[in-house]
């Protein structure tokens, strides 16, 4: 379609356009920083400024914004505009190289987890050449770092980049020691991440008070349909829905952003849409807007867009599938086995320092994925379990098996599919199926790591994802480039560590209670909770391992640690005030209504008639009274826990507050909402305060 090549990356200020409007000499030393991470000259910056400037006031734009991602989890920007005071009261649009490369917000509202204190306003954002500006809403957005007075990384961006330039280091550096890689001089991961979405009515969203405030639904009994009979996924997509998803992929593909495959996935109004690949750091900001984008289209069409992991108990939540892998400049996939992956040592090396990588760090892949909103698919049987393991398929483990075995690897034909019906072409099977129970899944050519949120920005998966596969290279670089027999070395350290980390390969069924079991025989963790998670961010090998590469500090990841415990605190808070204000206000009330209506109707009948047969409306009388005063004894329990929350907070120890809000207050608000769906079943609908989960899952025709 003429239309799709025409927009496509109409609103990016990226390499063809850059190519035009730069002269020649600028656009070279420009791509030399973009492409080979050299350091960008002052005078590059004023010319690019003009250039992006003049660009931006042709398509509309009168203002720029630095763009970026605080520890918030969303981005963030301010807005000042092109003009510039002259003689006489008029003005002019200007924009200097020293504004493109240096914005000064303030810092001081933004989550700093202790780095400074609340008076110590001044934060800087650095513009990241890498990741092509943009024009969003009538204003030029840079992509931007954002940092501390005293140099410290406030934002999710700044250690991505750090990350990615230890791993290609490290990676260059084992490349450099086969043959072909001469001219090899960086080497980046890239990472495609699908995103789950569910669609409801705004009509319904409107009178949900839970949606509103905490993005999921804290009461809500089980719709007589759900997603039992598996007609939803990849089904016709509904009109509506389509209209969304159409408009919804000409403002991405404006962006620049890859969107290529859209579905119905397996909950009742629960969507996915997926992209190309792109290098790690363009991908985090993509998804950021990928996310901001799906909210204002499905506004337009009356719609409200849910990115909660688990916003209905009962059917599938949504996770964001991070496909991971790393490509040299060259254009090699390192992942991509060849037809002979047996025989491809190189291939083999990075595979084994991944493995290494997941073992030795897989407490940090799972702090990397845990928040308050993922705690709820973990191992729910629709989602990955909350222990870390790799799934390599029966090809790469029976290679596998065979270097450790010292045995030969006996090459297995390409397998024709028997589909059973002549007219059907002949393709050939994959050598692995693919298994959605396991967290870290080998794909072909990439690994998926499927165990982050859907609502959760990318960068800390990925960030934690590559420095630990950095540092298992950099160990393997330290061996080999001291060998004096390659390959022989080279066989051995494959072999070494696949004896040392195959505990951590798995290709059975993750959802099945004997794993549990299996991986605690195997000393495998199993973190089933945030703060369970969060606990192990400060250990002593953790803290090594960033500091050693410079992608976090001491500092910068206490930071982190206190940010999330706070913000798992936050949020548990949040929806627990919601449900006590729900409980109180509407439900409450509505159970002493029924309870007054049956009262009144027995009374009735029986004053018409003496001897009518009341048993019904006696007995779902006794129910309503019961269940009311359990709802009204677990607001109480809640309640109490909620206070005593509190005050354990103004402490200050946020591990602990942390604990406490999983440990009592979740537990309380499990407690009152079972009663509550419960009295929810037996209340006349046109009685009960909010929209049913029918209501919501079927509101969009």
């Amino acid at each position: 379609m003429d239309e799709v090549t025409s927009i496509f990356g109409e609103n990016v200020f990226n390499e063809s356009v850059m190519k035009t409007r730069l002269p020649k000499e600028t656009f070279k030393q420009l791509m030399k920083t973009v492409e080979g991470g050299e350091k960008l000259d002052p005078a590059v910056a004023n010319i690019v400024a003009n250039a992006m400037k003049d660009w931006a006031l042709e398509k509309g734009a009168t203002h720029f914004t630095h763009w970026f991602q605080p520890l918030t989890g969303i981005t963030a920007e301010k807005h000042d505009s092109f003009i510039s005071p002259v003689a006489g009261g008029k003005v002019i649009m200007e924009f200097s190289g020293k504004e493109l490369v240096q914005g000064e917000p303030d810092a001081s509202s933004f989550p700093s987890g202790g780095i400074r204190a609340t008076f110590e306003a001044r934060g800087y954002t650095a513009w990241d050449p890498t990741s092509y500006a943009f024009i969003k809403d009538g204003t030029l957005c840079i992509p931007t770092a954002f940092c501390s007075y005293t140099g410290e990384a406030l934002d999710k961006k700044t250690p991505l980049l750090r990350s990615m330039q230890a791993i290609s280091k490290e990676a260059v550096r084992v490349l450099k020691l086969f043959d072909g890689n001469e001219d090899v001089t960086q080497v980046k991961t890239t990472v495609g991440p699908e995103q789950e979405y569910f669609l409801v009515d705004k009509s319904v969203y409107d009178k949900r008070e839970d949606l509103i405030y905490t993005g999921r639904t804290l009461f809500g009994a089980k719709a007589p349909k759900g997603q039992e009979l598996e007609d939803h996924y990849f089904g016709m997509i509904k009109p509506r829905v389509q209209e969304f998803m159409k408009d919804l992929n000409k403002e991405l593909w404006k962006l620049g952003i890859l969107a290529k495959t859209e579905h119905n996935e397996v909950a009742p109004a629960q969507h996915e849409l997926a992209p190309i690949f792109s290098t790690t750091n363009i991908a985090c900001d993509h998804n950021q807007l990928t996310m901001e984008i799906m909210k204002k289209v499905a506004a337009r069409h009356g719609m409200v867009c849910l990115l909660h992991e688990k916003p209905f108990a009962g059917v599938n939540g949504s996770g964001k599938h991070n496909n991971w892998s790393i490509s040299t400049n060259t254009g090699k996939n390192l992942l991509d086995p060849g037809a002979t992956p047996a025989s491809n040592a190189q291939f083999l090396i990075f595979l084994a320092a991944i493995i290494k990588a997941v073992d030795k760090y897989q407490n940090l892949l799972r702090i990397s994925v845990a928040s308050a909103g993922n705690d709820h698919r973990l191992g729910a049987n629709e989602a990955p379990p909350a222990i870390i393991s790799i799934f390599l398929g029966d090809e790469l483990s029976e290679i596998l098996a065979c270097l450790e075995e010292g045995k030969p690897y006996g090459k297995h034909e390409k397998e024709k599919m028997q589909i059973g019906v002549t007219v059907l072409p002949e393709f050939n099977k994959d050598t692995t199926d693919r298994n959605r129970t396991s967290p870290f899944a080998f794909t072909g050519n990439k690994f998926e790591f499927r165990m982050l949120g859907s609502n959760e920005s990318i960068a800390c998966a990925n960030v934690f994802l590559n420095t630990a596969v950095a540092d298992v290279l950099g160990e393997f670089a330290d061996k080999l480039e001291k060998s004096k027999d390659f390959k022989a070395d080279l066989h051995q350290l494959i072999l070494d560590t696949i004896k040392e980390h195959k505990r951590i390969i798995f290709n059975g069924n993750g959802y099945d209670d004997s794993w549990v079991k299996e991986a605690e025989k195997r000393g495998l963790s199993n973190l089933r909770s945030t703060p369970e998670a969060l606990a192990h961010t400060m250990d002593e090998e953790n803290v090594k391992l960033f500091e050693k590469y410079g992608v976090y500090s001491k500092v910068e990841l206490e930071s982190r640690y206190e940010i999330h415990n706070e913000n798992y605190s936050k949020i548990i808070n949040i929806e627990a005030e919601t449900m006590l204000e729900m409980a109180k206000k509407n439900i409450l009330p509505c159970a002493s209504k029924y309870a007054s209506k049956l009262a009144q109707t027995i009374g009735a009948k029986k004053l018409a008639c003496g001897i009518c047969d009341c048993t019904y409306e006696e007995e779902m009388l006794k129910k309503v009274s019961a269940l009311t005063s359990s709802i009204y004894e677990k607001t109480g329990k809640l309640e109490s826990a909620v206070n005593e929350a509190k005050v354990l907070a103004d402490k200050g120890d946020s591990g602990k507050t942390a604990f406490f809000y999983r440990e009592k207050v979740f537990t309380a608000m499990g407690e009152l909402r079972s009663y509550a769906d419960e009295l929810e079943v037996i209340t006349p609908k046109e009685l009960w305060p909010f929209p049913s989960y029918g209501d919501l899952l079927y509101s969009v025709r």
